[in-house]
């Protein structure tokens, strides 16, 4: 695979026959686009001493769709010529039938670049990579006798895309991601605990390859498995919750922000369907999900349709007041697109998805807020969850969690999930804090089998009456 810049009308196509054949294909549709893409990455992971895995991936490939109504008829391909443009345009065909749409309005263009072009993985050569890997490896061991294994990951993708429309409208984002995670095992008198910690954006591997950057990475992996060493059974009933700023965001991402996805309310299976313009959350509550933040894991140029990401208010003061949209969904419901149509890959049919959704902070000291909790959990770090869109039924593990009691923050917890529903919980909440914060860039989203990144974040929030399956009664 070549590092030169992708130009696939320059190298595989020509443009004005791509051009005959996207127009072809789409009319009489109501949308569609085609899709080309380059991505390479890399991977290499050292765990208990060694490389584990080293990996490198290249692919390039383009999708063709044409929409009409509910329908959409989409083929891709991994070759990029006009013979396989061909064979594709016939498949996105049937989707249109004997046509009669009309064309949708193409996406507004824009000159913003929320990241630069450079390549990550370019930062610095796989021997430095290795090197550093086998640093952070003795330096976590050097901490504390108790870290028996250490797991350290350094990760970079570089994704080009190119978007041609029938109308001609050319649109072109250059994505760089870079990522490092650790984990650290330790044990004491039997007992093993794990902590982990990580992050990263679209830059450079660089500013997260130096020593100042990666130490206080294992430090914090180190102190939660410490943390997690000395964890009590957790309880169990219905009590109050304080989740932590940053990454507890996750938990509105998973229980609200799917919910907000428009495709799910336009087929009226969100537990939020129909309720546009009411109150669904507590007072002071705003969502936003928000493509726009620079460097940001989950932000995008424009997202996979060639509309420029924005900066969506989703619930202000505890109303509903908008949906994720992508241009089918949006079209469908008599709304303008939001900047949320997003794909895992040329292989792939867009749909609503979010970028980074996190809540606006509050006016609550998070030292008084968890001096009033009376008796609850203090949830700090969450681990995997599952969700149930159509009535928002949510449960979460938590990595990280402690007893509270008469405003005291007592013994870790092991073995806490949080239970409830994203409707009800958002009624709930008593306070919000004013440390809004978000995750340090290590979330990725499922939907339908495709998975995207995204941030998370949200201030510190007291929530009440939420179900803690524990441990211990």
């Amino acid at each position: 695979m070549t590092d030169q810049p992708f130009r696939p009308f320059d190298t595989h196509l020509d443009e004005a026959a791509a051009l005959a054949i996207l127009r072809a294909a789409t009319q009489g549709a109501e949308d569609g686009e085609l899709f080309l893409e380059r991505r390479r990455s890399e991977a290499i992971v050292l765990d208990d001493g060694r490389i584990k895995t080293a990996s490198y991936d290249a692919s390039e490939g383009f999708g063709l769709r044409a929409v009409k109504g509910e329908v959409a008829g989409y083929a891709h391909a991994t070759e990029i010529s006009e013979s396989a443009l061909l064979r594709a345009s016939e498949t996105a065909r049937l989707a249109v039938g004997d046509g009669g749409g009309v064309m949708a309005a193409p996406p507004q263009g824009t000159n913003v670049k929320l990241y630069g072009d450079a390549d990550p993985m370019a930062d610095a050569t796989f021997a430095v990579k290795i090197d550093m890997l086998r640093e952070i490896d003795a330096f976590a061991r050097a901490l504390d006798p108790r870290v028996i294994q250490v797991s350290a990951t350094i990760a970079a993708s570089y994704q080009e895309i190119e978007i041609l429309r029938p109308e001609g409208l050319r649109v072109r984002d250059i994505r760089p991601m870079a990522r490092l995670n650790i984990s650290v095992i330790v044990e004491q008198n039997g007992r093993r605990e794990q902590g982990g910690m990580g992050g990263g954006g679209r830059f450079g591997l660089k500013s997260l390859m130096q020593t100042d950057h990666w130490q206080p990475v294992v430090r914090e992996a180190l102190r939660i498995a410490l943390v997690n060493l000395e964890a009590v059974p957790a309880p169990a009933g219905v009590m109050d919750v304080v989740l932590g700023p940053g990454w507890p965001g996750i938990l509105l991402h998973e229980a609200i922000g799917h919910g907000l996805e428009g495709d799910f309310n336009r087929k009226q299976t969100s537990a939020f369907a129909g309720l546009m313009g009411q109150q669904i959350a507590a007072r002071g509550v705003t969502v936003l999900d928000d493509g726009t933040i620079p460097d940001r894991r989950g932000s995008i140029s424009i997202d996979d349709e060639g509309t420029a990401s924005a900066r969506n208010v989703l619930i202000e003061d505890g109303i509903l007041v908008g949906y994720m949209q992508d241009r089918q969904n949006a079209r469908l419901m008599g709304v303008a697109p939001t900047g949320n149509g997003r794909r895992e890959s040329h292989a792939h049919i867009p749909m609503p998805r979010m970028t980074n959704t996190y809540m606006l902070a509050g006016q609550d000291d998070p030292r008084d807020i968890l001096a009033g909790l009376k008796d609850g959990i203090y949830a700090v770090g969450f681990g995997g969850g599952q969700v149930d869109i159509t009535n928002g039924k949510f449960v979460f593990s938590c990595t990280e969690a402690y007893r509270v009691q008469n405003g005291v923050v007592g013994a870790p917890v092991k073995g806490a999930t949080l239970i409830g529903d994203g409707a009800t919980a958002l009624k709930q909440i008593r306070a919000i804090g004013n440390d809004l914060s978000l995750d340090p860039g290590i979330g990725n989203c499922g939907k339908a089998g495709q998975w995207v990144p995204v941030g998370v974040g949200q201030p510190t929030l007291l929530i009440g009456g939420l179900t803690v399956g524990g441990s211990a009664a």
